[in-house]
């Protein structure tokens, strides 16, 4: 998963006793974080279209072909899968630059530090997305 690897190369920032929610070195490591993810991500995607393009074989065997045509498809599902997450990032890039980073969307309250280590493109609460989550099983979706 794209998170676990953030924290294999970025640190886990740990605040100074009595540091401001969101002050200039959280924002910056932050920011900083979710460069280095798109930067990996963007890197991945863009290995996937060169093999793409360079391995072109055609076998004859019918398993050969399907297991071929299934390992596309898995590797493209992944990458449209760090498609979307791309662009989680840079609207979480756009909060940061707009002064909302870190803050829930839903009630205005402080994501926290630990959620956003977790997951740097979280725009809820954690209270707020328990309580998405509960509507989302209710409805079935």
């Amino acid at each position: 998963m794209p998170d676990d690897a953030l924290h294999r190369q970025f640190p886990v920032y740990v605040p100074s006793p009595g540091e401001e929610y969101m002050s200039a070195k959280q924002i910056s490591h932050f920011r900083d974080a979710l460069i280095n993810l798109k930067n990996e991500l963007s890197a991945d995607i863009e290995r996937t279209v060169q093999s793409l393009q360079t391995e072109v074989s055609t076998f004859a065997d019918p398993n050969d072909r399907a297991s071929q045509e299934s390992e596309l498809a898995l590797e493209l599902r992944n990458r449209d899968r760090e498609r979307r997450l791309i662009k989680k990032i840079d609207e979480a890039l756009a909060r940061i630059e707009a002064g909302e980073y870190g803050y829930c969307d839903s009630c205005g309250v402080e994501i926290g530090l630990k959620r956003l280590e977790a997951r740097p493109t979280a725009t809820l609460c954690i209270d707020c997305k328990t309580l998405e989550e509960m509507r989302e099983r209710q409805l079935g979706k």
